[in-house]
């Protein structure tokens, strides 16, 4: 199993609950796929470096989660197909981390 770090940002004016729902799911994602979450980090609420057009309005802020998890070669295609289909989540960036 190879080490991975995704990030992703999701929408700010959404609830917590529905926030902390989006965080579960991509946890448990990864976990049905074979692959273990090491450990998941919620920044909170940052302002973007540059405005994002999302559903025809500009995001100005957005909620980061970083997760390191370790997964087979496959997982991450799967994650970020999940990640960019998701109506909550503006961007996320997937990276293979050395051992």
């Amino acid at each position: 199993m190879l080490n991975y770090e995704v990030l992703y940002i999701i929408q700010n004016d959404i609830d917590d609950e529905q926030k902390a729902q989006v965080v579960e799911k991509f946890q448990s994602l990864v976990e049905s796929l074979g692959g273990s979450v090491e450990s998941i980090e919620k920044w909170g609420t940052r302002k973007l470096a540059y405005p994002i057009d999302f559903k025809n309005a500009k995001r100005y802020e957005g909620y980061y989660v970083v997760m390191n998890f370790k997964a087979k070669e496959d997982v991450p295609a799967e994650l970020d197909r999940q990640l960019r289909i998701n109506d909550f989540v503006l961007r996320n960036m997937i990276v293979k981390k050395d051992a």
